[in-house]
């Protein structure tokens, strides 16, 4: 399967990894823009950035998504699925429209619970006692598509939100390629 990934934060990072190991065809990876960052506010580029160069893909940082370059790239590269973790912008109804197996995103809550921001650190502040990693199809809505699969992990209470967020990242990955292999078989629920 042809796929697009789109990520920008560390979390991201295990998910291309495990892509791109998993013998589906990584067609180009999308990040958000480098941005100042550091006492010096330097620009510093994403991790997904340099993790998909190191991996020798293409990477592409579009400022924004509805630009006619950044459509036409889409256009040209022909994905089957955009895989979505944590990129940092909603996506337009064309690329939600666009790719015939449709935008996959990895969200690290049992959804529907804890849509939105920050819900690792959420999840920890209320007192729960397990979250989980959820991967769904995008809809216009955040956060409120389709659920694909579900993998429940509990809190432990040496978990602060880095160790969980570390854990949920590998598990998110794990889950991300059953979720496209699956979707690759036509049997994804």
């Amino acid at each position: 399967m042809r796929i697009l990934f789109m990520g920008t934060p560390e979390f991201a990072v295990p998910h291309l990894q495990l892509l791109a190991e998993s013998g589906h065809d990584v067609v180009g990876v999308v990040t958000r823009p480098n941005r100042p960052a550091g006492r010096g506010r330097r620009l510093q580029a994403p991790p997904v950035k340099l993790a998909a160069e190191e991996l020798g893909f293409a990477v592409h940082q579009p400022d924004k998504l509805n630009e006619p370059s950044f459509r036409d790239l889409v256009e040209a590269l022909a994905p089957d699925c955009v895989c979505v973790v944590a990129y940092g912008a909603f996506l337009p109804r064309w690329l939600l429209e666009q790719p015939p197996a449709g935008c996959v995103n990895v969200h690290p809550s049992l959804l529907p619970k804890y849509r939105g921001a920050a819900p690792i650190q959420r999840a920890i502040m209320n007192g729960e006692l397990e979250t989980g990693v959820s991967t769904m199809y995008m809809s216009e809505e955040m956060d409120a598509g389709d659920v694909i699969l579900q993998e429940r992990v509990p809190i432990n209470a040496s978990d602060d939100a880095g160790t969980l967020h570390d854990r949920l990242a590998q598990i998110g990955a794990r889950l991300l390629v059953r979720t496209v292999d699956l979707i690759a078989q036509g049997a994804a629920p």
